[in-house]
């Protein structure tokens, strides 16, 4: 009748409650009672009639249906993280790649190989371009987050041009296989780019994360194969933070040292979990972990599943060591904290020193990264280094660019970070190759909307010279901060060693493979993924109720109101767990130095207090000799030379005058340079050394010898055209720019250029005192 409620159609084979109701299996039950509650009917015992509508009713049936969808993505997210991690070889590649050289051909085998990424239709790649290397880590999860996407370090390169190559690894580590096998083995990899480009500058390496540093070792074994070096988020002074941030690097103390690792290696049969590295990460920001993650996917179910199961197929990949492997980086980096001391050797005693590396080190790093902070990225600059004239003594060049916001795995797989920071560190690599030797800050700022649409790049990079100030401005170690992590260090090798003595083996006696396996199957991470696959018979029904789900969804308006509460209430809960992990984090800070920082602890340990734990690795007195020797011939060096030699000195001197080098004015002067000298880009960057250092050394004597290297009136003229060009090649001139101009014009008797770029007012533009001043501008 009208105004009646229709009675809802009852449930097969029949109807709870009802008289005559036959039971019917669970799972039929369960599936048909979603699929009629979730799909927008929302029918109620009978007798009842039908929900009306309204805010509240539309809101119950949208979450009812994205608790369904949820789910379901769940069950997706198990099923494919069974999927990869049954595949010991599997990527998360998006460019096809193929495998060009085996690890386990190796005199020592391991479970790395080097692939040749395939340029997708239309690239074009120039086998006579620097050849870029993307090395990922091994850190928990498998292979292929630098390619993780089109915008990523793989991308940018080919879209640069350049040929690409991807150092990967396999889930399982060969037998007897040890960090110092992939470090020393890489070599091999590195050896045959170079072969198949002879004709090319050096490869490019680029190494995240855990890959960066061990990149670097290789790079330190063998400088001669690699061009410039880039370590994106990677940790290599281990010790160093600030107080109230980044407890991460506590851990290892509270935690009595590293014999715990030790066991977790013994039970699991040799082999060390690599979830329990995931497991580590995740714990430090529990309110994403544990609510913020999966109530983002819950709130936008219907836009957020493929981006989201994209992403977990990587953080679920998860991956094992060997425990000899884990445990060296553990006792010799994390809490060792041995290789920017220059306490680490490979195998033939060969010292793993970062000075080694002639080709310029660039970091990216970021305040928003809780695992690799910059304390630790870039600390190793302090722990190398007294001054920046040591770098320039030494003839290395380090560059650093500073993100303000991204956490630690947006440094690998933010399309943003890709669109902007890897695209123009890929851009200017030759650039960087060029620089002179120094510290320098890659400050990257976006162009204007006129400058695009009219074509133009995107965006505006200079390199502006930095202080060790300026590093040590990050955040750093006191005195007592360093012996309380020296004290760490002793208390892990004594516990080590206790454990091996009395422990490990009635530990190693009782482990098994079965029990190896429960152990791994039973991490609570892994567990997180493997509950809701489909091997869980209880989540059969789910496929079935997301489909009919799907088809009658039912999403709510964005304005209703009881979406908001909604919100507020995960609000609530996130910021409930931000005040445990802050409360958390105090008390763990409190309870390390409370413990290590004590003296009666530190003097049962030896540390005298006045002792110093944390010492600039010494420089041998040969290599003190080489130095010193190599200032006599530069100094001995100031009159030689021709044309070629006095266009970059001149070029040096105008630019010197600030604290940057604009990436235009530094295309420029490469490609100045390359057309009037012909020369090739190593050949060049030999060329800029030595002016710099002549300009260095001898100041504004240098400056002058310039007319003695060219003596014909007109070229002279000819000459500081040039050099006033290329300073003003990005369109501006600052006022120490144009007074050099100006002084080199008086010594080389010439007139200087009649306006030659618009000259911007000290402090508007590159303003701040130079630590790449030469000689003071019009002196």
């Amino acid at each position: 009748m009208a105004g009646e409620s229709a009675t809802p159609a009852p449930l097969q084979p029949g109807t709870w409650g009802q008289p005559g109701h036959q039971a019917a299996p669970w799972s039929g039950v369960f599936a048909e009672a979603w699929s009629r509650a979730f799909t927008g009917t929302a029918p109620l015992p009978p007798g009842i009639g039908t929900l009306p509508a309204g805010p509240l009713v539309d809101y119950l049936v949208d979450a009812a249906q994205r608790s369904v969808l949820f789910i379901d993505l769940m069950r997706r997210r198990g099923n494919e993280q069974q999927d990869i991690t049954s595949r010991p070889m599997a990527t998360v590649l998006s460019f096809d790649h193929d495998v060009l050289v085996s690890g386990r051909a190796l005199p020592r085998p391991i479970n790395y190989f080097l692939s040749r990424i395939v340029p997708p239709p239309g690239a074009k790649v120039d086998p006579d371009k620097r050849p870029v290397v993307v090395v990922d880590p091994r850190a928990g999860q498998g292979p292929g987050i630098g390619g993780f996407k089109t915008q990523s370090e793989i991308g940018e390169a080919l879209a640069n041009g350049h040929p690409v190559y991807f150092i990967g690894f396999s889930a399982q580590p060969e037998p007897g296989q040890t960090f110092l096998d992939v470090v020393e083995g890489q070599v091999s990899f590195f050896e045959r780019i170079v072969a198949m480009h002879p004709d090319a500058p050096r490869p490019f390496a680029i190494g995240n994360c855990q890959a960066g540093y061990q990149t670097l070792m290789v790079a330190m074994l063998r400088p001669d194969l690699f061009g410039p070096c880039m370590v994106a988020g990677s940790p290599m002074s281990y010790w160093q933070g600030v107080h109230g941030k980044n407890p991460m690097r506590y851990s290892g103390g509270l935690l009595g040292g590293s014999w715990l690792t030790a066991l977790v290696s013994d039970l699991g049969r040799g082999k060390f979990d690599g979830t329990w590295l995931i497991l580590n990460f995740d714990s430090l920001n529990p309110a994403n972990w544990l609510w913020g993650k999966q109530y983002d996917l819950y709130a936008a179910v219907d836009t957020e599943a493929q981006r989201y199961l994209g992403f977990e197929k990587w953080w679920g990949d998860f991956i094992t060591l060997n425990g000899d492997e884990i445990q060296f980086l553990v006792d010799e980096l994390f809490i060792g904290d041995g290789l920017t001391r220059n306490e680490m050797r490979s195998s033939d005693g060969t010292v793993f020193d970062l000075r080694n590396i002639a080709s310029p080190l660039i970091v990216f790093t970021s305040l928003g990264d809780n695992i690799s902070p910059p304390p630790q990225t870039l600390g190793w600059i302090l722990d190398l280094y007294k001054d920046v004239d040591a770098i320039h003594a030494e003839g290395r060049t380090i560059v650093y660019c500073l993100n303000q916001t991204v956490g630690h795995l947006a440094i690998f797989v933010s399309a943003k970070v890709g669109a902007k920071e890897d695209e123009e560190m890929v851009r200017l690599m030759d650039l960087i190759d060029c620089l002179p030797p120094g510290l320098y800050e890659l400050v990257i700022s976006p162009a204007s909307e006129e400058e695009v649409k009219a074509g133009g790049h995107p965006w505006h990079s200079r390199f502006e010279a930095r202080s060790l100030e300026d590093i040590r401005a990050f955040g750093r170690n006191s005195v007592e901060d360093d012996r309380a992590f020296a004290a760490v260090r002793r208390v892990s090798e004594i516990n080590l060693s206790l454990y091996r003595t009395f422990l490990q083996p009635a530990v190693r006696a009782l482990a098994n493979p079965h029990m190896a396996e429960l152990l791994f199957a039973t991490n609570p991470l892994r567990l997180s993924y493997s509950l809701f696959a489909d091997s869980n018979p209880f989540m059969k029904p789910v496929a079935k109720a997301a489909a009919e789900v799907t088809a009658a969804r039912k999403p709510v308006p964005p304005d209703n109101p009881f979406l908001a509460v909604q919100k507020l209430w995960s609000d609530q809960i996130s910021a409930g767990l931000d005040a445990f992990r802050d409360l958390r984090d105090r008390a763990v800070e409190q309870a390390f130095f409370g413990i290590y920082g004590s003296p009666v602890l530190q003097g049962m340990l030896g540390l005298n207090l006045d002792e110093k734990v944390r010492e600039l690795p010494p420089t041998s007195p040969q290599k003190r000799a080489f130095l010193t020797q190599k200032m006599a011939e530069f100094r001995d060096r100031v009159d030689e030379g021709g044309f070629n030699e006095a266009l970059v000195r001149s070029v040096l001197f105008v630019i010197a005058a600030d604290r940057q080098l604009d990436e235009r004015c530094a295309a420029a002067l490469k490609e100045t340079c390359l057309r009037l000298t012909q020369l090739s880009i190593s050949d060049f960057k030999s060329l800029v050394r030595r002016q710099f250092y002549i300009l260095l050394l001898e100041g504004i004597a240098a400056v002058e010898a310039i007319a003695t290297l060219v003596p014909d009136g007109a070229a002279r003229q000819s000459l500081l055209n040039d050099a006033a060009a290329v300073a003003g090649a990005n369109g501006t001139l600052t006022i120490g720019e144009q007074q050099n101009i100006e002084k080199l014009a008086e010594v080389l008797g010439v007139a200087a250029p009649h306006s030659p770029a618009p000259v911007l007012p000290a402090d508007t533009h590159r303003s701040a005192p130079s630590t790449l001043q030469i000689a003071p501008a019009g002196a």
